[in-house]
């Protein structure tokens, strides 16, 4: 799987599209489903979600949260190297990084590529914020948590929602709550169709060009 040779918004939906189906059968780190199955699942939350309800930037990010974890390692700007555990790998390092940068490239908002590239961040802010949400991951996603520099202490998280803004800091979590959520076996979701026009949406927006190479 390769880039096309000419970047718009169709041409980098549609291979986004497909990226997202070849992990039909990629297993989602330490969970019982697959890496297709957990991005349908955190971007059907976003749709699901009110008050406020989740934009097209948002729903977007959430089904692409994950991008850094299974896109072609020969498209990702940066060093791909897994995070080897004594049970085996849980995920690759900074994958939350490498996906904000991939988007980025091929013409994604900032919002976008914010939302993504600190969903792992998030976690590490709950942690610190709510002892308890630490309890309530998974026992992969604690493991993870080790290699990704632990909770916020208190400076940290002052300083991370000073950086970034209250508000924004509430969209960040809010992906990573429905990446917390989006590990259940069976759950009936929206296929990937249904957000071929989002994603083309968003790439459009406001006149937006995708980078030439």
């Amino acid at each position: 799987m390769t880039l096309p040779e000419t970047l718009t918004p169709s041409s980098v939906t549609d291979h986004l599209l497909a990226i997202l189906a070849s992990s039909a059968h990629t297993p989602y780190i330490g969970e019982p489903v697959s890496q297709l199955e957990h991005s349908l699942q955190c971007a059907q939350q976003a749709l699901n979600v009110s008050n406020p309800s989740a934009d097209d930037e948002t729903i977007v990010a959430a089904l692409l949260h994950d991008i850094g974890q299974f896109a072609p390692e020969d498209e990702l700007e940066g060093t791909v190297k897994d995070m080897n555990s004594g049970s085996g790998s849980v995920g690759r390092y900074s994958h939350d990084e490498l996906g904000a940068k991939y988007l980025r490239g091929l013409g994604f908002s900032k919002k976008v590529c914010t939302l993504v590239g600190e969903h792992v961040n998030a976690k590490r802010y709950l942690c610190g914020v709510d002892s308890a949400y630490f309890e309530k991951l998974s026992e992969a996603s604690k493991e993870s948590l080790r290699f990704q520099g632990g909770p916020m202490d208190d400076e940290e998280r002052r300083m991370y929602e000073e950086a970034l803004g209250r508000d924004v800091v509430r969209d960040i979590v809010r992906v990573r709550k429905w990446d917390d959520g989006g590990k259940v076996v069976g759950v009936q979701v929206e296929g990937l169709e249904r957000y071929k026009t989002s994603i083309t949406k968003v790439l459009e927006r406001d006149g937006r060009k995708v980078p030439e190479e």
